[in-house]
């Protein structure tokens, strides 16, 4: 609350009022005399209250018009303004016209002028005609000056009037006559503050009155200033805000029934204003706009017998005197409670320095007394503002008019480091003697709360609320950390700490984490802690500092457990910048390296990871990892994918590295579970004709480029191959599987000097040349002479061979060539 508004003769004047008065404080509107009873209501339309004439062209809303009060003409009945009436064929009550002495029987006689009541002087200038103090001898204990209408007309016969009334002991107030199509009820307002239009809550000042009603200006448009219906009612609810917002006091509505119901579409949404009817008759206002069940002000004539036209105030003079004092319901209530509140106060209050004084926000009031203040409103009660640090930081901050709003209990003290708190409807003030008195409020008091207040690890505000950082995102200071709010994070503490101090490396919520989504969470059990961020996340043990995890990392850290996974902790940065823009990170018990097309790949210590490092790790012929390390616990066994080939493991075999053309030929195999079973060493080459070979559990893989990969299985097939000297000896490399199914279980390979033939009985056997050319035109071991029983036996000078078989003999010369015997 503005401190000037505080001490301002129109807030001091009140303090006249004593508290033994105010009690019987009440609303005008509240307190009024009821009326005698009526017949069925009707009226005739009020005139307009216009008394400006417009130029040739009415300018454009919003436009400044440049008329004065010199141009004005007689006012007058519109011509087809209605006649007002309640149920269909009710009589027309008597109506007031010409010169009269009328009044009604209930009430206090009052009056409203405007620059019609003037006399015009030689110069041009105008003065005040009104003789105020015959008005008052008549009865006449109130009057409504006109002080503006627009944005652009002000009274130049307004100051006279306003203080000639007053000076005569009337109660008095200020109307402004609408003009809605010309500009906002905003601009209006502000208009008629600050020209005429205020209030205090003096006892002496009615609040602000708008003149609403028929529109006088043929080019302002119709009769509602085309403007009926939803766009005038919040037309009125403007103008009405925006003068509760200035003075304090909602405006009286003066209009009537009629243009009510036709321009509003009688509009129920208005029972907070007083109402100030017209209705020209001596029976009574009649049917009342939607939006009140009684009236404040009538006004009845404009014939006399009052100057300008005469109004009663449906009520007596000590309930007028009230409505220009207490706004709305707040007198009874407040003067009850600021008494008890005192009573109970006294002795930290001490002596009061004011009365009460009403009309603050929210109608809200309050007393001043030496050692602070009690304010009250209807919604908080009333509550102590006791001088000191608290109370200075209140009204640094406009008190009742600021953001905090009104106290809602007393302030409390006793708290760690004898600090001290009180509440308000929006937040709080915490002080302490080393960081001063600090507002806490909204969202970052909430999560404050979480943490244990001043109690917890974050301790007592240092500051106030900041805003205005990334996506308008807030913090607070704390004496052991911050608070940092966004719309879509919420409020997060950021305790002091190393995960507070990584996060400030990366540049707070403007660097690449972003803002905090959660609490530091901790686990006391095993030393350590985390804290989510909005990309990504920062970790912190003991032993392996704070260090940050996101993006597919992390996700990859996620699978296999975290912490609690195989991987451990992080315990470096993410690093990139490796082969094909490649990054990774250092954890525990291993690493997890990610590359745009491989993904993130956990690469856990252990003897597959340490055969990778022996191949150049990324940078070698094996390329980055394409998954995770897979197990088999039943059988002891993992194996690992990469770009260009595998790891497998098992206890026995060790790591050993598989790929290409010999790895495909392996899974032809059945990988581990064919009958090659694991690696047992690495792919060897530098063979015959370029050649290489890869030993397995049961057996090899052999490769060349013409021949392509072929397994060599431990066996009978094998060792005679292995007899001839391998790739080396006649019969070359395999250049096939070796096949079994055959008759009597038989198997077979072919190599490219020959083929070699087992079977139980027989053994392995090798064919080669013509000789095996004749058998194989026999059937093979399906014709009459079946598998081969021993090998190929030539003379020594290689010009006669023979192969003996199951079912006879292959001779070979090279003088005769094949007889079969």
């Amino acid at each position: 609350m503005n401190f000037k508004l505080r001490t301002s003769p129109s807030r001091i004047s009140i303090a006249l009022l004593t508290l033994a008065v105010l009690p019987a404080l009440a609303l005008g509107t509240g307190a009024a005399v009821a009326a005698p009873p009526l017949p069925e209501p009707s009226s005739t339309a009020a005139a307009e209250k216009s008394d400006q004439a417009l130029p040739p062209e009415v300018p454009s809303p919003g436009a400044k018009m440049g008329w004065t009060e010199d141009s004005v003409v007689a006012p007058q009945l519109l011509k087809n303004a209605p006649v007002e009436s309640g149920p269909r064929g009710a009589a027309a009550p008597q109506a007031v016209t010409g010169s009269t002495s009328f009044v009604p029987g209930w009430g206090v006689l009052g009056l409203d002028v405007s620059a019609w009541q003037a006399k015009v002087n030689p110069n041009g200038s105008r003065t005040d005609n009104v003789n105020w103090q015959a008005e008052w001898n008549q009865g006449a204990r109130f009057a409504y000056v006109k002080a503006t209408e627009g944005t652009s007309y002000k009274s130049d016969t307004f100051g006279q009037q306003y203080g000639s009334a007053a000076a005569v002991g009337m109660i008095r107030g200020a109307y402004h006559f609408a003009l809605p199509s010309v500009s906002s009820g905003t601009q209006q307002a502000n208009f008629f503050a600050a020209n005429g239009g205020g209030w205090s809550a003096d006892g002496i000042t009615l609040p602000p009155l708008l003149d609403i009603e028929y529109n006088p200006y043929a080019s302002l448009g119709d009769t509602c200033y085309n403007m009926a219906g939803t766009q005038m009612v919040n037309w009125i609810k403007e103008f009405s805000n925006r003068m509760m917002t200035l003075t304090g006091r909602y405006p009286v509505i003066y209009t009537t029934t009629d243009w009510w119901t036709r321009c509003t579409g009688n509009a129920a949404g208005f029972g907070n204003q007083a109402l100030h009817v017209a209705a020209y008759n001596s029976v009574g206002p009649g049917t009342l706009p939607a939006s009140w069940n009684q009236y404040s002000f009538w006004q009845y004539s404009d014939k006399g017998p009052t100057a300008g036209d005469s109004n009663i105030w449906n009520g007596d003079l000590a309930a007028l005197k009230r409505f220009a004092t207490v706004p709305d319901s707040a007198g009874n209530n407040a003067a009850a409670q600021i008494q008890q509140t005192y009573a109970q106060n006294s002795a930290v209050l001490g002596t009061n320095s004011s009365g009460i004084i009403c009309g603050l926000r929210d109608n809200g009031c309050y007393q001043s007394f030496r050692g602070g203040e009690i304010l009250w409103s209807d919604a908080t009660g009333a509550q102590v503002s006791r001088l000191g640090a608290i109370r200075t930081s209140y009204r640094t901050l406009a008190a009742e008019n600021g953001k905090l709003g009104y106290p809602t209990g007393p302030e409390t003290c006793g708290l760690k480091n004898n600090g001290c708190y009180q509440g308000f409807q929006n937040g709080y003030i915490n002080w302490t003697n080393s960081t001063g008195a600090q507002i806490t409020g909204g969202a970052i008091r909430q999560a404050w709360a979480q943490t244990g207040y001043e109690s917890g690890k974050l301790g007592y505000p240092t500051g106030p609320e900041t805003c205005g950082l990334k996506d308008n995102g807030c913090y607070q200071a704390f004496q052991n950390g911050y608070i940092n709010w966004t719309s879509s994070t919420g409020a997060q503490p950021s305790p002091n700490g190393p995960i507070r101090q990584a996060w400030a490396q990366t540049g707070y919520e403007s660097g690449k984490l972003g803002y905090p989504i959660s609490s530091v969470i901790c686990n006391p059990a095993e030393d350590s802690c985390y804290q989510g961020f909005q990309n990504g996340y920062i970790n912190w043990t003991n032993s392996t500092g704070a260090q940050i995890t996101g993006g597919a990392i992390r996700q990859a850290w996620a699978q296999t457990g975290y912490e609690s996974g195989k991987l451990g902790y992080p315990t470096g940065p993410e690093t990139c910048g490796l082969k094909d823009n490649g990054c990774y990170q250092a954890f525990q018990n291993g690493y997890i390296n990610w590359t745009s097309s491989t993904g993130a790949q956990p690469s856990p210590n252990g003897p597959i990871r340490q055969a990778w490092a022996q191949t150049g790790y990324e940078s070698g012929k094996l390329g980055y990892p394409i998954s995770s390390v897979i197990c088999n616990p039943a059988e002891d066994s993992c194996y690992q994918g990469f770009q260009n080939g595998y790891i497998n493991w098992t206890n026995s075999t060790g790591a050993q590295i598989t790929g290409g053309a010999i790895r495909q030929a392996w899974a032809q195999t059945g990988y581990e579970s064919g009958k090659l079973g694991y690696p047992t060493g690495p792919e060897t080459c530098g063979l015959k004709d370029n050649g290489c070979y890869q030993a397995f559990q049961n057996g090899y893989i052999n490769w060349t480029n013409s021949t392509g990969a072929q397994p060599s299985p431990n066996g009978p097939i094998r060792q005679a191959w292995a007899q001839t000297g391998y790739e080396s000896g006649k019969l070359g490399y395999p250049t096939g599987p070796e096949t079994c199914g055959l008759k009597n279980n038989g198997c077979y390979q072919v190599f490219q000097g020959s083929s070699i033939y087992w079977t139980g009985a027989t053994g392995a056997q090798i064919t080669t040349g013509a000789i095996r050319d004749a058998w194989a035109k026999t059937g093979w071991e399906q014709g009459r002479l079946g598998y081969p029983v021993s090998g190929e036996g030539c003379n020594q000078n290689g010009t006669n061979c023979t192969q003996s078989f199951q079912g006879g003999r292959i001779n070979w010369s090279v003088f005769e060539g094949i007889s079969i015997n």
